[in-house]
C-alpha cells in the first residue's frame, strides 16, 4: 500500500529488525492497520449523505492537510523543491495518485450503494492481481503452485459472473487500481510519508476544486448535514493517513510472509460488517464462488510458506517494499 524499506537495522546501540521488540512493535503496527481498514464500510456509510465525488474530494484535502502536520513536526519539508523539479518524480505521483483516488472513489460508492461484500472480494484477490503484474512487469517468474492459485481464482470470478450475469466490476476494478498503485509505489523514489504528502498535494488542487462545484450546486458535504457529518469529514484526513503510515511501520519490521497473512484481516472482516452488520445478501452461489476464491488464496499462502520454509534463513526477506 506504501513504500517501505528494506535492509536491516544497524549502528550502535540499534537493536536489529529479528529482535522480538521490533517483531511485536511491527506486528502491532500491521494488525492495527489492517483493523483500522475494518471500520471503514462504517465509516463511509456514516457519510452517506455525502455523494461519493464530495468524500473523495474532502478526503483528499483532509488527508493533506493531515501530513502538512506530520511533515512540519518532522522537519521533512525539504524534500518538496527537489520533487518538483523532477519531472519524472512527479509523474510517478501523479499517476499513483489518479490510481489512489479511483480506488477511493469506487470503494466509496461500493460501500453507500450496498456493495462491501464485492468490495471486500477486490481485496482478497488482490495478492493474486500483484503476483501477475510482477510477471507482466518486473519480468518475475511464477512458480506452478502460484499458477494453479491464479487459475483456482479465476474459475471463482468466472462462476460469480456467471451468476451475476456481469464482470464482478467492483472487485475487479478495486483489485486493478490498488495492484497498479502497489507497482508504482514498489519503484516510487520517495518514504512513505513524504510520498504520501506529495501524491495528495498534486491531487489537493482539483480536489479542492471539486469540493467547490459541489458547494455551489448544492451537494457539498460540510455545513449541509449535521455537526456530526462535519465531524467525520474533518477526521477523514487522519483516518485515511495514520493506517497508511502505521502500515509502512510494519513492513519495515516484520517479514513479508508475516505480512502477507496479516492482510487479509481487512477483507474478512470487511466482509462480516457486510453480512452481519449490513444485512448484504449472501446467497448459495456468492458462497460458492467466494469459497473458491479462498481455496486458491490458502493455496497462495500455504506454497509461499513451503517455500519459505525451504529457503536458508538468511537469504528469508526481513522487510517488505
Amino acid at each position: 500500500m506504501v513504500e517501505g524499506q528494506s535492509g536491516t537495522v544497524s549502528g550502535h546501540g540499534a537493536p536489529s529488525i529479528h529482535t522480538p521488540e521490533y517483531d511485536r512493535r511491527g506486528l502491532l503496527l500491521g494488525a492495527g492497520a489492517y483493523s483500522m481498514w475494518i471500520l471503514f464500510p462504517i465509516y463511509f456509510r456514516s457519510l452517506a449523505a455525502v455523494s461519493p465525488l464530495g468524500i473523495l474530494a474532502t478526503r483528499i484535502v483532509m488527508s493533506l492537510l493531515f501530513m502538512a502536520i506530520v511533515i512540519t513536526w518532522t522537519r521533512r519539508w525539504g524534500f518538496l523543491p527537489a520533487a518538483l523539479r523532477n519531472k519524472r518524480v512527479v509523474g510517478v505521483y501523479v499517476l499513483a495518485g489518479a490510481l489512489l483516488a479511483a480506488n477511493w472513489y469506487i470503494y466509496i460508492w461500493a460501500v453507500n450503494n450496498g456493495h462491501i461484500l464485492e468490495g471486500s472480494l477486490g481485496y482478497f484477490i488482490n495478492p493474486l492481481v500483484n503476483v501477475l503484474l510482477g510477471v507482466i512487469f518486473l519480468r518475475e517468474r511464477m512458480r506452478p503452485g502460484q499458477w494453479a492459485a491464479i487459475a483456482i481464482a479465476s474459475v471463482g470470478v468466472a462462476y460469480l459472473t456467471w451468476n451475476y450475469g456481469h464482470l464482478p466490476w467492483i472487485a475487479l476494478s478495486l483489485a486493478l487500481t490498488f495492484g497498479f498503485y502497489g507497482l508504482l509505489k514498489k519503484r516510487a523514489p520517495l518514504p512513505a510519508d513524504t510520498g504520501l504528502t506529495l501524491e495528495t498535494l498534486l491531487m489537493a488542487g482539483p480536489a479542492l476544486i471539486g469540493m467547490i462545484l459541489l458547494d455551489m450546486q448544492g451537494q457539498g458535504g460540510f455545513f449541509r448535514h449535521g455537526a456530526q457529518t462535519d465531524i467525520l469529514l474533518l477526521l477523514s484526513g487522519p483516518i485515511t493517513a495514520v493506517p497508511l503510515l502505521m502500515f509502512a511501520g510494519a513492513a519495515k519490521t516484520i517479514p513479508l510472509s508475516m505480512l502477507g497473512v496479516l492482510q487479509y484481516i481487512a477483507p474478512t472482516g470487511q466482509f462480516l460488517v457486510a453480512v452481519f452488520l449490513y444485512g448484504e445478501p449472501f446467497p448459495t452461489y456468492k458462497l460458492i464462488g467466494f469459497g473458491i476464491i479462498w481455496i486458491a488464496l490458502v493455496l497462495f499462502w500455504a506454497e509461499g510458506q513451503r517455500r519459505r520454509r525451504r529457503l536458508p534463513a538468511v537469504a528469508q526477506p526481513a522487510a517488505a517494499d
